[in-house]
């Protein structure tokens, strides 16, 4: 099965001015935390080059094993051996990036009392909607990440058997089912997390807007990192 992984990020702002008004200082606390936030997030986006390559290379090792027969099994076990250790590494690449999403998530959280203290009621509005969506994004990375790693998961597993000379292929056949069901709710997680990011960064945009913070966009759109994985 082809798989393929978008992560999308979120939009760092730079700022330039906060207007003079009433409620400035949470205004500028709230600017803040959401700013730290995306920050802390950098280690999230850091894995996904190293993630693609072992994805890479866990791919080049599965056609190669496919491509051999039983007379060739040391050599089966051997390629086996070492697309497992690429998951394993893989793994620890996804315990890094969740640890960067909780990270973020603890500190956008602060922002939750400071919207409370806001007295403009548009300024207020938007702003809970920003935080209602963006709370929705980190609950699609947590289904993301608990798919992708049960995903990990099943294919160390697969590999594992590929390993015993006396496995049989119908069993071959259904893990590899699994796999690809796993996936499939991978795509579907992925697509929730990406929807939830790219509107988090319109309404913060907006939410800026309203409480006259004066921003400059670092990169000027969100970036994609792409990931893609071995067909099955």
């Amino acid at each position: 099965m082809p798989f393929k992984k978008i992560l999308m990020v979120l939009s760092l702002c730079l700022i330039v001015g906060l207007a003079a008004c009433s409620g400035s200082s949470t205004k500028e606390k709230i600017y803040d935390h959401l700013e730290k936030a995306v920050t802390l997030e950098d280690a999230f986006e850091k894995q996904q080059d190293t993630i693609v390559d072992l994805e890479k290379k866990e791919q080049e090792l599965y056609g190669k094993i496919i491509d051999l027969g039983m007379d060739d099994f040391d050599k089966i076990k051997d390629l086996s051996q070492q697309a497992i250790e690429t998951i394993e590494k893989r793994s620890n690449k996804v315990d890094v990036e969740k640890e960067s999403i909780t990270a973020s998530k603890e500190e956008f959280m602060k922002i939750e009392d400071l919207i409370d203290e806001l007295e403009d009621k548009d300024i207020k509005d938007k702003a809970k909607k920003m935080y209602d969506v963006m709370m929705k994004r980190y609950q699609a990375y947590d289904s993301l990440n608990k798919a992708y790693t049960t995903s990990l998961k099943l294919e160390k597993e697969l590999y594992t058997m590929l390993q015993k000379e006396d496995i049989e292929q119908e069993a071959l056949t259904e893990h590899i089912t699994k796999i690809n069901d796993s996936y499939q709710e991978v795509l579907e997680a992925n697509k929730a997390f990406n929807t939830h990011t790219t509107k988090y960064n319109k309404l913060k945009q907006e939410f800026y807007k309203a409480a006259d913070i004066e921003v400059e966009y670092e990169d000027g759109k969100s970036a994609d990192k792409k990931n893609s994985n071995k067909n099955q």
